[in-house]
């Protein structure tokens, strides 16, 4: 029995080093490609005359987002690009008032001389990328922008990328993420820093070695040739964006990263949002990962693209390891006393390096990367790694509905805008959460009783992390019943939205 679990538990730390390797490889990429990174902008040519540049579409998806609708509609409508060479498609499969608000502002536009459509699915076929395909087929543009609801493009986002597409191999250039609310808890500060590490880090060292990555659904730019040469959006994958990129990369198309170009965006402040976002990337990273991993290795690539994919594709694996880890970690201290060669060889170095020495040097890369202090990722690293602990349940679901379905409904993030707390997620109780809290905490006495002093930090963070979602999920559900009970003390009469009223099958299209 303690051969058995000696072995387990060597192969779930064993396969994630092989994840904390491939960190530490990223970080290595951008500090070798530091250079050619550098000067990627310089790679966009000197400004073209207005005359000269490529027709694009804007295209903004949404659905029910009345809160950044009008904002994300004007904003783009201000995009520093002549008005001839473009074409705005706000494509709005909202059930509320959104559809009113959108199409409003679309109207104005027209008034003002922009050439906009307003294009209304009442049956979300496809979800976002059947609303990306169905604007496709109408679509003017050679080039066609993408912004989801809650980013606000600067001006020049437009002239700064399309300079790229001077390269008949260029599919698709993406712009960096920003945040707009980096700040407002400790929640979106780690949010931020996880995503700064996907945009710094990995984007960037796939990037600068030659490597696939991928478009993250808004904020870049696409060739419509290499979107329609590599078979279209595609919907039966949650992540769409995932999947268009390597099907056009396997095509031989060449994606460009700019991470000098920014776009601010909003992040989820709730924990319902920010689970419901995790569930969606996990679940079709996944489904993404069973679709085209094959075809990655049948193509003719070399080996170094193909491990690379592998890695890319699978990271989500890491959260059933990380249960794993949660329940062997226990016995592996009750049989084997702490103190000695072999329970500090077996179990508290392993479980502290690996884990933890990785991901400081990949989040200390991301804050270097854009100028912070790399104390600060130090700061954060432990509610970073909690957080990750805390959703692991809940994505070790998303994982295995990932392995064995294909497609799904896509359970758009909720945005908070101008009026916080009108859209909320789905939000169940933390039963999961607060049991694998409970033993975590057995496990961190019983570090501290048998003398693995090494492993106790790390049992610590993951309780912690178990609890600190649980409490978050506890304190929103309490929120929730606050909220209801005060509007049944109200009756508010709300008109019904004019899109409500359609066929369930039909699309409305208001064209310049």
């Amino acid at each position: 029995m303690v051969t058995l679990l000696c072995i387990a538990y060597a192969a779930v730390l064993a396969l994630l080093g092989a994840y904390g390797v491939h960190r530490f490889a990223l970080v290595a990429a951008c500090w070798r490609h530091g250079r050619r990174l550098l000067g990627v902008g310089a790679h966009a040519g000197p400004e073209r005359a207005d005359d000269e540049l490529p027709r694009v579409t804007v295209q903004l998806p949404i659905f029910n987002e009345s809160t950044v609708a009008a904002r994300l509609v004007r904003r783009v409508a201000a995009l520093d690009y002549p008005r001839d060479r473009l074409e705005i498609q706000v494509l709005d499969d909202s059930t509320d008032d959104t559809a009113a608000i959108t199409c409003a502002e679309v109207e104005a536009l027209r008034a003002a001389g922009v050439r906009a459509t307003w294009l209304h699915r009442s049956d979300r076929r496809g979800y976002k990328a059947g609303a990306l395909a169905a604007g496709l087929e109408r679509a003017t543009g050679e080039l066609v922008a993408i912004f989801d609801a809650d980013f606000l493009p600067e001006p020049d986002f437009l002239r700064a990328l399309v300079g790229h597409f001077r390269d008949a191999r260029v599919g698709m250039v993406q712009a960096r993420w920003t945040h707009l609310n980096r700040t407002a808890s400790l929640l979106t500060r780690v949010q931020a820093l996880m995503l700064d590490s996907h945009h710094l880090c990995e984007n960037r060292a796939r990037f600068g070695s030659g490597l696939f990555f991928n478009f993250s659904g808004t904020a870049g730019i696409w060739r419509r040739a290499a979107i329609e040469d590599a078979g279209g959006w595609q919907h039966d994958t949650l992540t769409e964006d995932l999947d268009l990129s390597y099907r056009a990369q396997l095509r031989g198309w060449r994606c460009i990263y700019r991470p000098d170009v920014t776009v601010p965006a909003e992040l989820p402040e709730d924990v319902s949002a920010v689970r419901a976002q995790q569930h969606r990337w996990a679940k079709g990273t996944v489904q993404t990962a069973r679709k085209l991993l094959g075809r990655v290795w049948r193509a003719p690539l070399g080996l170094g693209q193909q491990v690379e994919a592998f890695f890319h594709l699978t990271p989500h694996f890491a959260y059933p390891l990380m249960l794993l880890l949660s329940f062997l970690l226990l016995p592996m201290m009750l049989f084997f006393e702490g103190g000695g060669l072999g329970g500090l060889m077996l179990v508290d170095l392993p479980v502290c390096v690996v884990p933890l020495g990785s991901l400081a040097g990949f989040y200390m890369h991301a804050e270097s990367a854009q100028g912070r202090p790399r104390r600060k990722a130090l700061a954060l690293l432990p509610a970073v790694i909690a957080l990750g602990a805390g959703l692991a349940p809940y994505l070790c679901r998303a994982v295995f509905e990932g392995v064995r379905q294909r497609g799904g409904e896509f359970v758009r993030t909720p945005k908070r805008g101008d009026a916080g707390g009108r859209y909320r997620s789905r939000l169940g109780l933390p039963v999961a959460e607060l049991a694998l809290g409970l033993l975590s905490l057995a496990t961190t006495v019983t570090s501290v009783a048998r003398g693995h002093y090494l492993a106790t930090p790390f049992a610590l963070l993951v309780t912690c992390g178990y609890l600190f979602v649980a409490g978050l999920m506890l304190g929103e559900a309490r929120a929730r019943r606050r909220v209801r009970l005060a509007e049944r003390t109200a009756v508010v009469a709300a008109p019904a939205s004019p899109a409500t009223a359609r066929g369930a099958d039909s699309v409305t299209e208001l064209a310049a």
